[in-house]
């Protein structure tokens, strides 16, 4: 009888320290899940603020280069790459562009018509006419490219070579 009143108190501490811990593992899932909200709401506000504000270009922006896009195999693709200069700042803006759909779509200013010496400008924004403002400090009479690259896949699928305007 003894033994058995033992045995019980035995199990009811085991039983006890497993609500315990269960409890302890809910209580740090959920201030887990509230961190990773709180953070991931906080960064996607800026991507948005970010890309509104690389949307627009002044009224005093001076056309520096041209190019026009051509497909890579299999691809297609149109459209016109351009880089203004707007207040010091050097902005790549893709005009009347279309492109295939792809994964993981990159725009990249580059000094050659392959991925090899290059300026990640950022994810392709879509269609249509889109801008990605070139970082201080980078010189862009250096890089006569601007290319459509899938890094997920490392494939190429718009080229387009700048001319002097």
């Amino acid at each position: 009888m003894i033994q058995k009143t033992i045995q019980m108190n035995d199990d009811k501490k085991r039983l006890c320290n497993v609500f315990r811990n269960v409890k302890m593992m809910r209580n740090v899932f959920v201030l887990l899940l509230g961190i990773f909200l709180f953070t991931s709401c906080e960064k996607e506000g800026k991507l948005i603020l970010k890309s509104l504000k690389n949307d627009i270009i002044g009224s005093g922006a001076v056309l520096k280069y041209s190019g026009v896009f051509s497909p890579t195999s299999g691809i297609t693709t149109s459209g016109f790459a351009k880089i203004y200069l707007d207040n010091n700042e050097y902005k790549v803006k893709l005009e009347n562009f279309a492109v295939s759909d792809g994964p993981d779509l990159k725009v990249y200013l580059s000094k050659e018509n392959t991925p090899i010496n290059f300026v990640n400008l950022g994810n392709l924004k879509g269609n249509k006419n889109k801008f990605y403002t070139v970082p201080t400090g980078t010189n862009v009479s250096e890089y006569k490219y601007v290319l459509i690259h899938c890094q997920e896949y490392n494939h190429l699928f718009a080229i387009a070579q700048f001319t002097s305007i």
